[in-house]
């Protein structure tokens, strides 16, 4: 059986990407599990995915804790949560990382990890397409056992509600992250069943009741929030276009965290220190005055600005 887990953050199409590569799965032949697990459910929140593919039917049920590829969307989560991206992984796993460093640079971040991929991000599909889509295509190739037709058929079955041309940018990368790892076709080896003994109980923790003037909240003082920099979240940013903004200021009244203020000039501002990159601003401004790019482009934006200011 393979047992493939996806690792990436709200709004990197990580749902998608399970889904696209087990229908590809059931395509060519094979019975398939695909499944979100969900933390928060928000935008730039840590999500993972599995798949399982069999060629006989599956048994096993639940979140994967034994994996033959673990896939990572987004490289920060191996720096803020690596015990949970790497659970359970063993010297057979393969451990593919969509990032622009090098194999040699994550093999002395983790030396213990017995084989790593590095699929780098593909620079002719900026912006729009999530990196879960590149993630889908390679993560097929590692495998070995999805055709290329296998793949662009579940990419348009998964994607068929959607705009024809968003499906063909799609197919496009997919395709291409699923050339750019041909050298390692069919890497990942199919692991062997587990065993009732292999399986852990739930650590359940008997806790004994406090009274309740201890156990009962006490709130002295709100605001802590802002000490909490939920803008590490974003994956991609708002930006103000002034050129089409009214001012009607609707972004401020629908924003769900407080986020957007009213600047002197009467046009909002965007608190990007706490925006969260739930993008509800953008999907609501009625003039189409937010524009949405990735964290990327900001970063390098702001370098540029600030490297011709000195």
């Amino acid at each position: 059986m393979y047992r493939i887990r996806f690792h990436g953050r709200g709004g990197q199409g990580i749902k998608t990407a399970s889904r696209i590569l087990g229908t590809a799965l059931f395509i060519e032949g094979f019975e398939v599990q695909d499944a979100p697990r969900y933390g928060a459910e928000r935008r730039g929140a840590p999500i993972f995915a599995y798949v399982r593919a069999d060629t006989i039917p599956i048994q096993e049920r639940g979140v994967i804790h034994r994996p033959d590829l673990v896939v990572v969307a987004d490289e920060t989560l191996l720096a803020i949560t690596p015990a949970q991206v790497l659970e359970g992984i063993t010297a057979a796993t393969v451990v593919l990382i969509y990032s622009g460093h090098p194999e040699s640079w994550w093999r002395e971040q983790f030396p213990h990890v017995g084989r790593i991929i590095v699929l780098s991000p593909i620079a002719e599909h900026p912006g729009g397409i999530p990196a879960g889509a590149f993630c889908a295509g390679a993560a097929a190739a590692l495998l070995g056992e999805v055709s290329e037709e296998a793949l662009t058929q579940a990419v348009e079955e998964e994607l068929a509600a959607h705009d024809p041309e968003l499906v063909l940018s799609n197919k496009q990368a997919v395709m291409t992250a699923y050339a750019a790892v041909a050298n390692y076709h069919g890497q990942v080896q199919s692991g062997p069943p587990l065993t009732v003994n292999e399986t852990q109980p739930p650590a359940w923790i008997d806790m004994s009741r406090d009274a309740v003037d201890i156990a009962a909240p006490v709130i002295h003082a709100g605001t802590t929030s802002c000490l909490v920099k939920t803008g590490l979240w974003r994956t991609r940013r708002p930006v103000i276009d002034k050129e089409k903004c009214r001012r009607c200021l609707q972004c401020c009244a629908w924003c769900p965290e407080g986020g957007i203020r009213v600047g002197e000039d009467g046009f909002p501002v965007i608190d990007y220190e706490h925006c969260k990159g739930c993008l509800v601003c953008a999907a609501q401004c009625p003039f189409k005055a937010i524009k949405v790019i990735p964290e990327s482009q900001a970063k390098e934006e702001q370098d540029a600005q600030a490297a011709d200011r000195k």
